[in-house]
């Protein structure tokens, strides 16, 4: 096997972490489409995504992803609490600078088509609000160190999901993965 052979091919992985909320009460307000005006962000929760891709040689790679974002709770002290719970799905762009040949520094760029339920409602004075589902598609970034082990890998890495200019979720995490 040549040495430009080891450098491509395909691999997967599986990560977990933590997700943010980036944004503030008046923001998730307008993007679920209620009224209410005093609840309470609990904005951090677990996440946990799954990923595949093919290196097409040492500095850069296209992937495909899926990620569980976690939930978003708005807790308001006398009414029934709201859940906001994110998928993503997308492809990525991956360019790295391999420093040695464990060691690999990287940013990505791609697309998520996004997915956010929201379950539970606020009431306000006698009236219901119903609250909205939002989906779309919205770019996706970040930055990561890779750490190769062949056949396994080790990833750290941040990426932001930029869902809305109302609602943008920061994810952490930790993933593990092999070549084949």
């Amino acid at each position: 096997m040549t040495a430009a052979d080891q450098e491509r091919g395909f691999y997967f992985g599986v990560g977990t972490g933590v997700s943010s909320l980036e944004n503030n009460r008046e923001d998730v307000r307008d993007f679920i489409g209620s009224g209410a005006e005093d609840f309470d962000l609990d904005d951090k929760d677990n996440v946990w995504k799954a990923f595949v891709g093919y290196d097409i040689n040492r500095y850069l790679a296209v992937e495909g992803f899926y990620a569980d974002l976690g939930t978003v709770s708005l807790e308001e002290e006398f009414f029934p609490n709201t859940r906001l719970d994110s998928t993503a799905y997308g492809a990525s762009m991956i360019g790295r600078l391999p420093v040695t040949d464990w060691f690999s520094p990287y940013a990505k760029l791609g697309v998520a088509r996004w997915d956010t339920k929201v379950r539970g409602r606020f009431v306000q004075g006698r009236d219901n609000s119903e609250l909205r589902k939002q989906d779309g598609t919205a770019p996706v970034y970040g930055l990561g160190a890779q750490f190769n082990f062949d056949p396994v890998l080790l990833r750290t890495e941040y990426e932001r999901y930029d869902f809305d200019s109302d609602y943008t979720i920061d994810a952490f995490t930790l993933s593990a993965g092999l070549r084949f």
